[in-house]
């Protein structure tokens, strides 16, 4: 159910959901907020005032990131099979550097990340890194081998990833960026 609500003397829109949670929940997807509420809940505004500030500021920084995302370009010309070979050879490069062997590779189209790494060191990688350049490919595949020695984005994984990316937060803030782009993209070919 699609809503409106104040935040810092903004007006956001906002979806409702309503779901067999016990306890109301605040998501951004691909920019739009969602409001994940238990069954029979009532006051979806007093949640939306609670959490204003951190609404308040992921807001900022999607529309901060729109912006900059007028700036950026898509590699268009890489096909799936340069994707696979790149991704490929980066995870042969990084299992010696790393001293680690990955399970298994799944190359797929995800909707909210762009990997992942399990627990058997398997890892997903979403297909639409194709569009991104090759140093921010470098960078992903780099920080989902990371995640074999720590599952959480803690210090130590950030430390980690410092060794091979001393950039690594505005590589963080352009995965953000492309995100954006990338989701125009989606939907602009689902029309």
């Amino acid at each position: 159910m699609a809503k409106r609500g104040e935040v810092s003397n903004q007006y956001i829109d906002y979806n409702v959901d309503f779901r067999n949670i016990q306890y109301p929940r605040l998501e951004f997807k691909t920019g739009n907020l969602f409001l994940v509420l238990p069954k029979n809940f009532q006051d979806d505004k007093t949640v939306i005032k609670k959490h204003e500030k951190w609404i308040y500021q992921k807001n900022s920084q999607i529309i901060d990131a729109l912006r900059k995302s007028k700036g950026k370009k898509l590699d268009m010309t890489r096909s799936k099979e340069e994707l696979n070979e790149l991704i490929k050879s980066l995870i042969d490069l990084y299992s010696e550097e790393l001293n680690v062997n990955i399970n298994k590779v799944y190359i797929k189209q995800m909707k909210t990340k762009w990997g992942s790494c399990s627990s058997k060191k398997n890892l997903t990688i979403n297909s639409l890194l194709k569009y991104l350049p090759k140093d921010i490919i470098k960078y992903v595949i780099f920080h989902e081998m990371a995640h074999i020695f720590e599952r959480k984005h803690n210090d130590r994984f950030w430390n980690h990833i410092n060794q091979k990316f001393k950039d690594y937060k505005s590589k963080e803030r352009e995965l953000f960026v492309y995100w954006f782009l990338v989701q125009k993209i989606i939907s602009s070919s689902h029309h």
